[in-house]
């Protein structure tokens, strides 16, 4: 019997259209397999010779729907194009290969995204999302903080959605490819990792304060390396004054710029990253922000020193010291433990006087000293210097008189003669030999009653060199000769400004505080002058011209034990 021809193609009978619900299948196969059976299935001949027989017996014995699957996958899987709709309908995460190492060829993939202008990693290393801090990395596009890498971590997430490849860990400074995962070895990308975290060897910080140096940042414009400007986020500037003030104390600057603190609490950790960041010579920007450190302050002196509200930088400046001394293992008992007193902490003798009102015969008050002395020696970070009173009067032109005062005559209150008068107390200081490598004066300008602030704007004088301080110590052979001068040199002077502001209450005007701080460049010997973000020079001769709120004066040293230079 001849074979007779199949009326239409297979393709044609069975179609190519998207799969639908499995009843539209089954009816679209069922009529298709009429169409091919000639007039109907009751006909085996005509069956056999369309081909379809094969199918009509295979079919009799099973379910007639998972046949018609069976052979409509496998017509697709040989006719078809794979199907990307089906595979975007996938977990990214299920489907995702990832990458020890980058394809052959392929090492530099990516990095040309890299925008280094928007590159900042002053501030707090939290997560935009969860703001935690553990396995933080930063996008090199875009400069965000996201956690962890893994294929359900924002990092990831980032780098499908927006197209940002490139992360780096900032703790291990290692960078990666996201979403392959894949670590990238590449010598271009070492300025960010010393951006993350400047380390200076032992010779370079050496050099520091003698070598002058000059550095550009990513725009080109020039800084000096140690002399940058610091953000004032809200009303840190009192924070800041004191951070470029201590910042530039060799013993304590190359103690944090050199040891490791990895294992130290993390205010220790943090001011050393400040320090390094504000003398890194390969610098991204000509500022730095304090806010990491400054969020852990704030967290540690449960909020009396944040940059919301503005402080007193002597108060924070002795917080700041004493916490430092006890985050480095410091004793509270014993001297010496620390790099913080053995840079600052000196001795002072206190003898003390009680006095005695008695009324007389004729009924009047006499007072009268105690026969004893009590002697006390106890030990100082900062020696606070007492302001004479403000002049009340003005003059022809209805202005204050602003008197001023030698810093040398504040300073008689250490010279063990002068008394001081304390309630029913009469005090008298002397300062103890050995002095500390630096002296800390916080000259006393502001005092407070129940009601208001008072500001006594009287300017001290001083020498910027060469600063006697052997009439304020009590002579001992066996550490110094007798009248032999104790020279100290300026290092730094922060300087306090009363700037009136416009206010509607009922008092009038009110004033706002201003704080600068100026810096000796030991390089170049030259004053520079900074407040917050704006750095300029400042000759050496007008430094007195503004009111000196904190100094820092450091002890010259002996040349050969003849003199001191």
């Amino acid at each position: 019997m001849v074979k007779r021809q199949a009326e239409e193609p297979l393709e044609q009978a069975v179609g190519e259209d998207s799969p639908a619900q499995k009843k539209s299948r089954l009816d679209a196969i069922s009529g298709a397999s009429k169409r091919t059976n000639g007039f109907g299935a009751g006909s085996s001949q005509r069956a056999s010779v369309n081909g379809g027989g094969k199918y009509h017996e295979q079919s009799l014995g099973r379910d007639i729907l998972g046949a018609a699957d069976e052979e409509k996958e496998e017509l697709e899987e040989a006719t078809s194009p794979p199907d990307v709709e089906a595979e975007d309908e996938q977990s990214a995460y299920s489907a995702t290969l990832r990458q020890s190492a980058p394809i052959e060829g392929f090492s530099d993939l990516y990095l040309d995204t890299i925008d280094r202008s928007v590159l900042d990693f002053d501030f707090e290393k939290l997560c935009s999302i969860t703001l935690s801090n553990i396995n933080v990395y930063a996008c090199l596009v875009c400069g965000r903080y996201y956690q962890g890498r893994g294929p359900k971590s924002h990092a990831y997430y980032h780098a499908l959605e927006v197209g940002h490849h490139v992360y780096v860990n900032m703790q291990t400074k290692k960078v990666y490819v996201l979403p392959e995962g894949y670590e990238v070895k590449s010598k271009s990308l070492d300025d960010i990792k010393f951006v993350v975290d400047p380390r200076l060897s032992k010779e370079e910080v050496l050099r520091l304060d003698k070598e002058a140096k000059d550095a550009w940042d990513l725009g080109g414009r020039k800084y000096r390396p140690g002399f940058v400007g610091m953000n004032n986020i809200k009303e840190n500037d009192y924070f800041n004054v004191i951070i470029q003030a201590l910042s530039h104390i060799p013993p304590l600057r190359n103690f944090l710029m050199l040891e490791d603190f990895s294992e130290r609490p993390e205010i220790v950790q943090r001011f050393s990253v400040l320090v390094r960041k504000m003398w890194n010579t390969r610098a991204f920007k000509i500022h730095v922000s304090p806010h990491e450190l400054l969020q852990q302050v704030s967290r540690q002196s449960s909020k009396r020193f944040d940059l919301l509200n503005q402080s007193d930088p002597a108060d924070f400046m002795s917080w700041l010291l004493n916490n430092m001394h006890l985050a480095l293992g410091g004793s509270k008992t014993k001297p010496g433990t620390s790099i913080i007193q053995r840079v600052f902490q000196g001795k002072l003798k206190i003898e003390s006087q009680q006095i005695t009102a008695k009324a007389d015969v004729g009924d009047r008050l006499r007072f009268e000293e105690a026969g004893e002395v009590l002697v006390d020696v106890t030990r100082y970070l900062m020696l606070t210097l007492d302001l004479p009173a403000a002049p009340l009067f003005q003059d022809e032109l209805e202005k204050n008189i602003i008197p001023q005062v030698p810093l040398t005559s504040i300073l008689s209150k250490y010279d063990g003669r002068n008394p001081q008068e304390h309630m029913n107390t009469r005090k008298r200081y002397r300062l103890l030999h050995p002095l500390p490598p630096f002296l800390l004066f916080h000259i006393k300008r502001f005092s407070k009653n129940k009601f208001v602030t008072e500001h006594n704007p009287t300017i001290v004088t001083f020498p910027t060199r060469s600063l006697d301080m052997s009439p304020y110590v009590e002579p001992n052979p066996a550490v110094s000769p007798i009248g032999e001068p104790i020279w100290y040199d300026l290092v730094a002077n922060v300087t306090h400004e009363a700037v009136r502001t416009r206010d509607d209450s009922v008092e009038g005007e009110a004033e706002k505080k201003v704080w600068r701080v100026q810096v000796r460049d030991r390089a170049r010997d030259e004053w520079l002058e900074i407040q917050d973000l704006y750095v300029q020079r400042v000759v050496s001769e007008t430094l007195f011209t503004k009111e000196s709120y904190l100094m820092v004066w450091e002890k010259r040293k002996d040349l050969k034990g003849k003199s001191r230079s």
